[in-house]
This record gives C-alpha cells, sequence and structure tokens, in this order.
C-alpha cells in the first residue's frame, strides 16, 4: 500500500492529494475533505488553531493508516491534516482511500477519520466572539 502522510501549517490542496490516489487498478477513491464550520456547541466560532506534537501525530497516523491496511485491502491512502491558524471554511484534514471497489474505500475512509479524530494528538483552540476555548476529544 502507498501512502503520504503529512501534518503541514499551509492551506491543504485537494488537487495534489487526488492525483496522489489515482491507481488504473481502482475502482473506488474515497475522500473526505474537512473543514472548519462556523458554530460549535452552540457557540459562534470566528478562527482556530491546530496544534500536534508532529513526530507523535504522524508515528500514530502511520500506525492507523497501517491497520486499515490490515482491515481492508487498499491501494493507497491519503491523511494531510493542517496545523496552526485556520479561518472558517479552510480546509482542515484531508483522508484518502483507494480501493479496488466502493464499499472497502467508503469503510476504511470513515474508519480512518473516526480514529483520527478519537487517538491522535491533535489539538484545537476555537476563538469565539465572547472568548477562546480548547476543545478536548483528543488525547
Amino acid at each position: 500500500m502507498e501512502q503520504k502522510i503529512e501534518l503541514i501549517d499551509s492551506p491543504l490542496l485537494i488537487d495534489p492529494q487526488f492525483k496522489f490516489l489515482q491507481a488504473d487498478e481502482a475502482g473506488g477513491i474515497c475522500l473526505f475533505i474537512g473543514t472548519i464550520r462556523n458554530k460549535n456547541q452552540g457557540k459562534e466560532v470566528n478562527a482556530l488553531t491546530m496544534e500536534a506534537y508532529s513526530p507523535m501525530a504522524v508515528k500514530q497516523i502511520e500506525r492507523l493508516v497501517t491497520a486499515a491496511g490490515d482491515q481492508w485491502p487498499i491501494i493507497k491512502t491519503v491523511v494531510c491534516h493542517r496545523t496552526g491558524p485556520l479561518e472558517i471554511g479552510d480546509i482542515a484534514v484531508i483522508i484518502g482511500v483507494t480501493c479496488v471497489h466502493r464499499a472497502e474505500a467508503f469503510a476504511a475512509c470513515q474508519w480512518l477519520i473516526d480514529t483520527l479524530k478519537k487517538e491522535v494528538p491533535i489539538w484545537k483552540n476555537e476563538f469565539y466572539a465572547d472568548g477562546s476555548s480548547w476543545l478536548v476529544p483528543h488525547p
């Protein structure tokens, strides 16, 4: 399985990730794009900052990609996550999975984003109209 894992502090671009995921034997490419929304927990969000301990986060993501490859017949995988300041509408994460069949691509992609959000040490500080708050769901 080919894989591409990035934690970067500049805007995430969709086209290079899609091009990486293309494969002649692929019948399905599932691409999840997570963006910054303007409301969370009933509060108006103005902006946010993502922080990560990159060496640990990349190691955890590599472990998740390997685990996904053990569960599904993945051809290629992309996991790109933003760090630093982000504004409403910015792309925060791109998860992509290429498989021979679409069902496996969808299942693996959903598992990767759900598990990444639970297990990878990436922290989010949201800035609201009435102050800011670190969100706790990440380890």
